[in-house]
This record gives structure tokens, C-alpha cells and sequence, in this order.
């Protein structure tokens, strides 16, 4: 009987998130060369922009990576604007700023959470030195 180690675990996900990159690759250069140099209206997949709580929560890919050395991998969310520090761990789950010490599956659980957590106070930049 195979036992489940943890690194044979990691392997398997590594493999499956390998696999689904090339498929979404291959999926994005099969959907056509259209120009698209007007975005008004798009969003880009996995992208959100919501109320929820009375904050406006934003999140998503973005073009040109977040701030702060870009932990974000080239993803951010904003609450009520101004962004809010994220970082994406080895698994693929979410940290923020705002609590270090909970992952979210996804950035809008992760934007909901850190609502959740400011109890109304409003999110304040990070200093960069």
C-alpha cells in the first residue's frame, strides 16, 4: 500500500499547476491575434471589482505587477484604492499585509478577509525606505 508522503504530494500539485499553465498558454495562443487596444468593460480572468461591506475590493492580474518588490507575482488588490501588500506562497495560496497568518485559496477571499480584519479602519500604505 503507497503511502502519501508530503513531498510526493507537492509533486503532484506541481505537476497539475504545470499542466494547467501550458494548457492555459496553449488555450491563449489558439484564441486568435484579435486586437483588443480598447480593454473598457474587460476584466481579465480571475479579476474582480466589488462592494462588499461598503469597501470597494479590486484584484487581479495585472500588467505591470503590484508595488513592493512585486510579491504579488504580477497580481494585486486595492481596498477602497489603495493597495494592499500580498504575497503568493509556494502552493499557490494567499497571504496579505493584514494578517500573515492565514492563506486564501484565491485574491478575492483573501481581499474579503482583509475587510473582514480592518474592522472599518482604513488600509494605510506601506513605508518604503
Amino acid at each position: 500500500m503507497s503511502v502519501m508522503t508530503r513531498r510526493r504530494a507537492l509533486g503532484v500539485t506541481a505537476s497539475a499547476a504545470a499542466a494547467l499553465a501550458v494548457a492555459g498558454a496553449t488555450g491563449a495562443a489558439a484564441a486568435g491575434t484579435a486586437d483588443h487596444a480598447d480593454h473598457t468593460g474587460h476584466t481579465a480572468p480571475g479579476s474582480f471589482d466589488e462592494v462588499y461591506k461598503g469597501r470597494r475590493i479590486q484584484g487581479g492580474p495585472t500588467a505591470h505587477g503590484g508595488h513592493h518588490g512585486d510579491h504579488g507575482g504580477g497580481h494585486s488588490v486595492r481596498i477602497d484604492g489603495q493597495e494592499l501588500h500580498i504575497m503568493r506562497n509556494a502552493d499557490g495560496t494567499w497571504i496579505s499585509v493584514v494578517n500573515h497568518y492565514e492563506t486564501y485559496r484565491d485574491l478575492r477571499s483573501l481581499a474579503r478577509a482583509a475587510v473582514v480584519e480592518l474592522q472599518g479602519a482604513k488600509l494605510v500604505p506601506l513605508a518604503t525606505g
